[in-house]
């Protein structure tokens, strides 16, 4: 079977994005200094590069929430295709979860999105099929991997906990979430704590 993994940066607080979340700050406020560690900072050393190898690894397929795809609610309108352009960085086909049918959209690189209106199980599923062996990767948002983390199907959960408070926004782990992983590797610079667990 597949190894489904997910990699996540998020707050000493908890938060993986920041409060009002759109179009002009698509990580909410302060969001974006979660990932300074791989977004060009001097600070960045050896341990953020490693880490940003394993987010940046070949997956065979991905599954994301519609709020990681972009800003629009509610039923599609314009020809929104993404935060990430013509070529996104996943280069395999990525299922978006929604309440509200779409086609699917094919980018340069490999990149196919699929929108998935029959919730979780079926978008991981299709996920599953697509990715022959290779490996899923849960991409978020925080609801997305909550689900994921709720289903069991996560075997391997990175976290890039950086030193900052955001206060308030979108968190990952809510009261009653069980946490059934170990802490295999540990790395670290000034702009975060990567901590890489496996299920155990």
């Amino acid at each position: 079977m597949s190894d489904t993994t997910c990699h996540m940066s998020i707050s000493l607080d908890g938060f993986v994005a920041g409060p009002d979340q759109r179009m002009e700050q698509p990580l909410g406020e302060r969001g974006h200094e979660l990932h300074r560690w791989h977004m060009g900072d001097s600070r960045a050393n050896e341990a953020d590069a490693t880490a940003a190898s394993w987010l940046m690894r070949p997956r065979g397929a991905y599954v994301m929430g519609r709020n990681m795809f972009g800003p629009i609610r509610g039923a599609w309108h314009g020809g929104w295709q993404g935060w990430w352009g013509a070529e996104p960085p996943y280069h395999a086909p990525v299922f978006v979860l929604t309440h509200f049918a779409h086609d699917p959209i094919e980018l340069d690189g490999g990149t196919t999105f699929f929108f998935v209106t029959d919730g979780f199980d079926a978008a991981y599923a299709q996920a599953l099929e697509a990715a022959d062996g290779i490996g899923v990767d849960i991409a978020g948002g925080a609801w997305t991997v909550r689900q994921a983390l709720a289903a069991g199907v996560v075997d391997e959960l990175t976290l890039d906990i950086a030193p900052v408070l955001l206060g308030s926004g979108e968190r990952i782990f809510e009261r009653g979430t069980e946490f059934e992983m170990e802490p295999v590797e540990v790395l670290h610079s000034p702009l975060a704590t990567h901590i890489r667990y496996r299920r155990s």
